[in-house]
């Protein structure tokens, strides 16, 4: 009760007052051993965060817990390949530093190859070091994952030789991604052979998708129902995931996501500015209830009893900051990630875009949508004319301000897209991560 009265934090009232070294336990930087991370500055300057090895051997726990249920190291042989950003980023340096703290305490036959963001590096780890292990894990971002494991088909590389998992981190995708590189995997244990992390610089990986977080989400799409009693009514579809609380404690204030945790500065009751929630592990069964359908018996069916974790959910949207406006509507990525992911195109754009908000010659405003076609796939209007029609219709079927837009303004509504030969350097850069929007 009296924890509720403190006043919530984030980086402008309380990061960005003051100095690093202030911020800092008993106010020492200098006199520690910290491992240091930059934020991206995706909404802003780049901020540093100093952690310690605590924070690493948390990570290393739930990192252990899903390595031991999902993919069962403590049998098989494991090749992790870590394909987050290296350098100053949180992403790659940590998951290295964690797996290999996991995999000497509990003495596993796992062993980790840090390529990062690169493509080539990814694929000639898996073919020349891939056939020694009995799995294979890769550690990337879900978009990033997409074009490996397509530009491998391209190659000619059967990648159903291998038996390859994947673990996602720092932001959302729909089922149909997950789908669609479980498929070219050739794997078909949808529950336990794929992962999302959620994360931040400033707290480090705080939960991730555990099988019946996974199940609760598939079914609640497949059920109107379900979805709107646990996320609400809306078109968005936000990463669901299960965490300890003893290690991290999340609140839901309006709507949006506050976490308190041991991290490297002292952080409590931190807003993350994520839009979301949490519900107990017993409501979201009686949610399930409420729709007439046994949760745990589902898990059963689903063959992922003895994966089920008595803990709380946390969920989260895409953020705010990460979406353009269009007249008097917001459109967000997702929206637009749907529609370039249906099976119709999977063979000509990689699904990857950048959103941008221009102004014509008559200081119209036009949304733009710059989309990177697939290697060896040349832009034909036949091709143009599908991709606009189905982005048109998934506004239009999702977003009730852009309806209003088309009413208002008719056919100037519509969006220009625009293609880009795939790695075009302009906005699909190598080694880097998607930018869906830019301002």
């Amino acid at each position: 009760k009296d924890f509720k009265t403190i006043p919530t934090i984030d980086k402008n009232n309380y990061l960005r007052a003051y100095p690093l070294d202030k911020l800092c336990w008993d106010g020492q930087l200098k006199n520690n051993r910290w491992t240091i991370s930059a934020t991206s500055g995706s909404t802003g300057e780049p901020f540093y965060f100093p952690r310690t090895a605590d924070q690493d051997r948390q990570y290393a726990l739930l990192a252990e817990l899903y390595f031991r249920t999902n993919f069962q190291i403590y049998k098989k042989s494991t090749l992790y390949i870590v394909g987050f950003m290296m350098g100053a980023w949180i992403g790659g340096l940590f998951t290295y530093s964690a797996t290999r703290l996991l995999a000497e305490k509990g003495k596993y036959n796992m062993s980790v190859i840090t390529p990062g963001v690169d493509k080539q590096g990814i694929i000639r780890a898996i073919e020349k070091l891939g056939p020694y292990f009995d799995q294979v894990i890769i550690g990337s971002y879900a978009p990033f994952l997409k074009d490996v494991l397509d530009d491998g088909v391209r190659l000619g590389i059967d990648w159903k030789k291998y038996n390859l998992s994947f673990i996602f981190s720092a932001e959302g995708f729909n089922e149909e991604v997950r789908d669609y590189i479980l498929n070219i995997a050739g794997n078909k244990n949808t529950y336990t052979s794929t992962l999302n992390h959620y994360g931040t610089v400033e707290l480090g990986t705080m939960s991730y998708e555990t099988p019946i977080s996974i199940l609760t989400r598939r079914s609640a799409l497949r059920k109107k129902n379900i979805y709107k009693d646990l996320f609400g009514d809306t078109y968005k579809l936000p990463t669901f995931t299960q965490y300890i609380p003893e290690l991290f404690y999340f609140e839901e204030i309006k709507k949006t996501v506050i976490c308190s945790a041991f991290s490297g500065l002292p952080l409590v009751r931190y807003d993350l500015k994520d839009t979301g929630g949490v519900y107990g592990y017993e409501e979201v069964k009686q949610i399930f209830k409420k729709n007439d359908i046994n949760l745990l018996k589902s898990c059963q069916e689903a063959g992922i009893s003895d994966t089920v974790w008595n803990l709380p959910f946390v969920y989260v949207f895409e953020r705010n900051d990460f979406m353009v406006k269009f007249y008097l509507c917001d459109i967000y990525p997702e929206t637009i990630k749907k529609a370039l992911q249906q099976k119709e195109l999977e063979k000509s754009v990689t699904g990857k875009f950048t959103m941008i908000i221009k102004f014509d010659k008559n200081k119209n405003q036009y949304l733009e949508i710059n989309t990177e076609l697939k290697a060896r796939v040349k832009e034909n209007i036949k091709l143009k004319n599908k991709v606009l029609l189905l982005i048109t219709d998934q506004l239009l079927k999702e977003n009730e301000g852009y309806r209003a837009v088309t009413k208002l303004i008719g056919k100037r509504a519509a969006p220009l897209v625009i293609f880009w030969p795939y790695e075009d350097p302009l906005y699909f850069k190598p080694g880097t991560k998607q930018k869906w929007v830019k301002k």
